[in-house]
C-alpha cells in the first residue's frame, strides 16, 4: 500500500540527482516515482517479514536489520547509520548512543507503565525520527517501528493520517507540524495524527 506521507504527485517525474543514483542498487531507476515504487515494494516485504515472527523491537540490531529489510533492495546504505551531518537529526557520532538511550527509555516506560501504549509507541517513534539515524527513510522507518511497538503492546497499528481524506501534501504537512510540536515537547498533535 502506498505511503500517504511520502507519495507526492508533484515530484513523480522529477529526475533523481546523480549523487542519489550512485547509491542505488537497481540501475533502471531514474525518476522519483520509480524510486518510490521500488522502495514501497521493499517496505511491503519488510512489513510482512516483521509481522511474520515475534521480534525484540527494542533492540538496536533489530532496528538496523528492519531498516535494511525496508530499503536493502534499493539502496547500498540500507541498515547502516549515517556518518555525515544533516540539517536535521543528531550529530552522526551521537547516533549509536542516542538510539540506545531511546531503547532504554522505552523499555523503562513499558516496565513501569509510565505512559499508555499509544504514547509509548509514539514517543519512541518520534525519538527515532528526531535522531535521524539513517541517510534516508527515517520517517517511514520510525512509523513502522511505532506500529510494531504499539501492536506488541496490544493495540492496533496506527493509521498515520490515512483516515482523513486529504491529499498527500496536506497529510505530510500535518505530520511535519506534529513532529515539530513533539520536538518542542508537545506530543499531543503527534498522538492525534497517529490515530487519524
Amino acid at each position: 500500500m502506498p505511503d500517504p506521507l511520502f507519495d507526492n504527485d508533484d515530484e513523480a517525474n522529477t529526475p533523481l540527482a546523480d549523487e542519489e543514483r550512485e547509491a542505488l542498487i537497481p540501475s533502471y531507476i531514474t525518476l522519483r516515482h520509480e524510486l518510490n515504487e521500488a522502495e514501497q515494494v521493499n517496505i511491503d516485504a519488510a512489513q510482512r517479514w516483521a509481522d511474520s515472527r515475534r521480534r525484540d523491537i527494542l533492540d538496536s540490531a533489530f532496528l538496523k536489520k528492519l531498516h535494511h529489510r525496508m530499503f536493502g533492495d534499493v539502496w547500498h546504505w540500507a541498515g547502516h547509520y549515517r556518518t555525515t551531518p544533516r540539517n536535521i537529526g543528531v550529530e552522526a557520532h551521537r547516533i549509536v548512543t542516542e538510539v540506545q538511550q531511546a531503547i532504554d527509555d522505552a523499555r523503562y516506560w513499558i516496565e513501569h507503565a509510565t505512559y499508555p501504549p499509544d504514547e509509548i509507541a509514539v514517543r519512541f517513534s518520534h525519538r527515532l525520527v528526531y535522531i535521524h539515524p539513517f541517510p534516508n527513510g527515517n520517517g517511514r522507518f520510525s512509523r513502522l517501528v511505532g506500529d510494531l511497538l504499539v501492536c506488541h503492546l496490544g493495540q492496533p497499528p496506527f493509521t498515520w493520517g490515512s483516515l482523513r481524506l486529504v491529499n498527500a501534501g496536506e497529510t505530510r504537512a500535518r505530520y511535519v507540524q506534529a513532529l515539530q510540536a513533539a520536538d518542542k515537547h508537545d506530543l499531543g498533535p503527534l498522538l492525534l495524527f497517529a490515530r487519524s
